[in-house]
């Protein structure tokens, strides 16, 4: 049976945290093919590189700047404070190319991938050219950076987003799947890679006079559910954390839930063999109900997260 659910550490591989799906990558996992991602901490001065390959590929910093060379040309992303703080200038860098990536000051950078052919040229998305959509409402408000969906992006084969969704709420829901090629579905394995963190003003009235550090004691941590959509058994009802990433090879997935108390965010991969670059989705049929109540609901006031 094939993992579905990697903690922190259980999937590095070198310099990276996170090694999964790329051609590279020492985890093999069983049945996966059409999705990868890689993050890594940088030291400050320290880079990382990845040989050209059959990729296509897209970074993106999740805290701190970078630079990222490829074919020989450099290019400045500035980066963030924290996936909690906007949008962040992305880099896709098309298929087949060799890509370097360093930071001066430091930080931690993951980089999207699918396996591909058709060839795009490399394009520096920057923060202010990111969609921004606000998703649901009320408990069921959250915050999507678009910067490589369809609409956004020239790619071949993936579809890439981050999620921030406040504490408390729930995204990724109600449950849906793509786990099949029909009328109004696309069949895309599909990554989530986590952060977690202590949601500003969450601490109590007593807690911030007493002058008690953040993080002291705290341990910022979200849920993550994947279920069968049919014959092929799934059952992931997983507590995440900071660098654990969740793959759906199929079946219904959501909620992503915040817990009270601690914002949650996700980088988002999916990909798959069919013939349409199209996010196609059906609900589950117990659960679908639920999107007509956000028409008599407002969106959560802690959106949008900004820098």
């Amino acid at each position: 049976m094939a993992e579905w659910v990697y903690p922190l550490g259980s999937a590095s591989e070198g310099a990276w945290q996170v090694s999964l799906g790329a051609h590279d990558s020492r985890l093999d996992v069983d049945g996966w093919e059409h999705t990868g991602i890689k993050v890594a901490e940088l030291a400050p001065g320290a880079s990382v590189s990845l040989e050209a390959a059959g990729e296509e590929r897209i970074v993106v910093p999740l805290d701190g700047a970078f630079k990222a060379a490829v074919d020989g040309e450099e290019h400045t992303l500035r980066g963030r404070d924290s996936v909690f703080a906007g949008p962040s200038d992305v880099l896709y860098t098309g298929v087949g190319r060799a890509v370097e990536i360093s930071s001066a000051q430091g930080g931690r950078v993951a980089v999207a991938l699918a396996p591909a052919k058709t060839e795009y040229p490399t394009r520096l998305v920057r923060a202010e050219e990111t969609p921004v959509e606000l998703r649901g409402a009320g408990n069921c408000s959250r915050q999507v950076h678009n910067f490589g969906t369809p609409a956004a992006l020239e790619a071949d084969r993936f579809i890439v987003c981050e999620v921030i969704t406040p504490a408390g709420n729930w995204s990724s829901y109600p449950p849906h799947k793509h786990d099949e090629e029909k009328d109004g579905e696309t069949f895309l394995e599909e990554i989530y890679y986590f952060e977690t963190r202590l949601a500003p003003g969450s601490l109590t009235a007593t807690a911030a006079e007493s002058g008690e550090a953040d993080t002291a004691g705290k341990d910022p941590v979200g849920y993550a559910r994947v279920y069968a959509s049919d014959d092929r058994p799934i059952d992931v009802n997983a507590e995440v954390r900071t660098g654990d990433v969740v793959l759906v090879p199929y079946g219904w997935h959501g909620p992503a839930m915040a817990a009270p108390g601690y914002d949650l965010y996700y980088l988002n991969v999916m990909a798959g063999p069919g013939r349409v670059r199209e996010w196609l989705i059906s609900d589950d049929p117990h659960h679908g109900w639920i999107r007509s109540t956000w028409e008599a609901q407002d969106i959560d006031r802690r959106l949008p997260f900004t820098a």
